[in-house]
């Protein structure tokens, strides 16, 4: 099961939502007590651009200034947002989440109202989905500074994640008072599409884009949420304009390569579809990419290759899992859940969505990954609490709508279920194919 939303931190980190990190490297700080951490060397293209030169650059200039005077706060902090923009375009966030935190720990020490290292910190926090932590230093870094745009951001990132959507609203609308930009736009897009206003979504992602350079990772990933917008009102052609428009801008960029598969596989173009989520999944690893792969081979016939890439995304993530048992990392239980859905094992997937159920009872897309552990598990009455809490923010999303619709179908009440259903096939929307099948099938069988 794939997460609808690719959300993770607007400001810096909404690459890689659900990205499998590197296991077994060693941070150079642990081993020689230095507050810098080397760059890690990037995978295929990713390593033969202009941009990797500048950034190898940048870091080599800024680790020589700490070397010759360890307490340069200003080069510290130029440090740590390249190795969280770093992590942001290889995918290898738990080497550089550690290698940041290793800098601001630094900074803070020597000065705790740091509103610079305050803000980096909630960003990291709030990617390693430890959202109530993050919220914390967000509002700590909002009283110092109340009229910057950042930290409103950060709030509303852990506002929408903690399923606190008024306070999510208000957010936006003081940040983008302060500074329309990109990041601005781009969260208010995102929070129209979760309220049901996707033509209001589409054309705030729109000005994100405008607001942006032509490809800057920032830029291209906005312009990859349009596509993605265009594809829940099916309009395939508008998408695969602004896929093309991404990779052409930024060489062998992953999402928008991703985002031209799902349209091959739309399109019944598997070979093409197929190519393309490979190439995406040797640059960033991402568990999304893995599992468009997994659906095209069972679209094609090859069953049990699809199970072995659904194995392989489990395997993983108990890897990761089993590195980060203290929690003080990275929190992937919603991950878990969807990757043990994968595998049909609907008891271990419960038990995963649960614990992310009771750290953020009221976030819609946990609720209707509950929801959706119990359809598996045949408990349809379970599931219905979970999906009206999914639906209560009038969500348009095809796949939550189909969700619903079948939760309601095989809960008896068929009125909500053809309602659901239509409303999730309507226009003929990109969504999982599998999906997409069973809810077709439902509606013929309600009729």
């Amino acid at each position: 099961m794939k997460k609808r939303f690719l959300y993770r931190a607007f400001l810096i980190l909404f690459v890689a939502a659900s990205a499998f990190m590197l296991i077994g490297i060693t941070n150079r700080s642990n081993k020689d007590g230095h507050v810098y951490s080397e760059l890690l060397p990037r995978k295929a293209s990713l390593a033969y651009t202009a941009e990797w030169a500048v950034t190898k650059n940048n870091v080599e200039v800024l680790i020589r200034k700490i070397k010759e005077t360890s307490s340069n706060m200003k080069s510290l902090l130029a440090l740590t947002a390249l190795y969280i923009q770093e992590a942001r375009i290889t995918g290898n966030l738990n080497y550089y989440n550690e290698a940041a935190l290793k800098c601001i720990t630094t900074i803070l020490e020597k000065d705790p109202k740091n509103f610079e290292a305050l803000t980096f910190k909630s960003t990291i926090l709030l990617s390693q989905h430890r959202f109530a932590d993050g919220l914390i230093v967000a509002a700590q870094a909002q009283q110092l500074y109340p009229y910057n745009a950042y930290v409103y951001g950060l709030l509303v990132d852990g506002y929408v994640e903690s399923g606190k959507y008024r306070e999510a609203i208000e957010a936006a609308d003081k940040m983008i008072s302060i500074r329309p930009d990109s990041r601005s736009y781009s969260r208010i897009a995102y929070l129209r599409e979760i309220h049901g206003d996707i033509p209001g979504a589409i054309e705030a992602m729109n000005m994100a884009v405008d607001a942006g350079a032509a490809g800057e990772e920032n830029t291209e990933w906005c312009r990859v949420q349009l596509g993605k917008l265009f594809e829940k009102i099916g309009n395939i052609d508008e998408a695969k304009m602004h896929y093309t428009i991404a990779v052409n801008n930024r060489q062998n960029y992953p999402y928008a390569l991703a985002g031209l598969a799902r349209i091959a596989t739309e399109e019944k173009d598997y070979t093409k579809a197929l190519g393309l989520y490979q190439q995406a999944d040797s640059l960033i690893p991402d568990h999304l990419f893995k599992e468009g792969i997994a659906d095209v081979y069972n679209l094609t016939g090859q069953s049990e290759r699809a199970k072995e890439v659904v194995k392989e995304i489990l395997n993983d993530m108990k890897n990761f899992s089993a590195a980060g048992e203290d929690k003080v990392g990275q929190n992937e239980d919603h991950e878990m859940a969807h990757a043990y859905m994968g595998v049909n094992d609907y008891e271990k997937a419960l038990e995963f969505a649960l614990l992310e159920h009771n750290r953020r009872p009221a976030n819609i897309e946990v609720n209707e990954t509950v929801a959706m552990v119990y359809y598996g598990k045949a408990e349809y009455t379970m599931a219905l609490p979970y999906i009206e809490t999914a639906l209560k923010t009038n969500c348009k999303n095809p796949e939550l709508l189909g969700h619903a619709g079948l939760i309601y179908a095989k809960s008896g009440n068929k009125a909500k279920a053809r309602m659901f259903l239509n409303s999730a096939l309507k226009n003929n929307p990109v969504m999982s194919q599998s999906l997409k099948n069973e809810c077709e099938q439902m509606m013929e069988s309600l009729n």
